[in-house]
């Protein structure tokens, strides 16, 4: 099995769940960091509230790296839902 590719998903029953469950939780996180952006954003107009915009800022850059991290997880879920040999002889190769 090749990690990341667009096949993957339609493997099995069980590979076609996981890719649902993940893109759920993907979108959700891009969603939670554009908000957290926008946000951290109009905070940035008032000098009181420059410290949250900061921290809202901060927030939404922690969940634009958690999104890459939910695409490996799901690929290594994949790669360990396979068969071990073929996993092997494609990172051998």
């Amino acid at each position: 099995m090749t990690l990341f590719h667009p096949g993957n998903r339609h493997k099995s029953g069980d590979h076609e769940r996981i890719w649902a469950i993940t893109e759920i939780v993907y979108t959700i996180v891009d969603f939670l960091a554009a908000f957290a952006f926008v946000i951290g954003s109009v905070f940035f107009f008032y000098k009181s509230l420059q410290t949250a915009g900061t921290w809202l800022f901060l927030i939404g850059s922690i969940f634009f790296a958690v999104k890459p991290s939910i695409r490996l997880a799901r690929e290594l879920k994949y790669a360990a839902m396979g068969d071990a040999k073929d996993v092997a002889d494609k990172l051998e190769g």
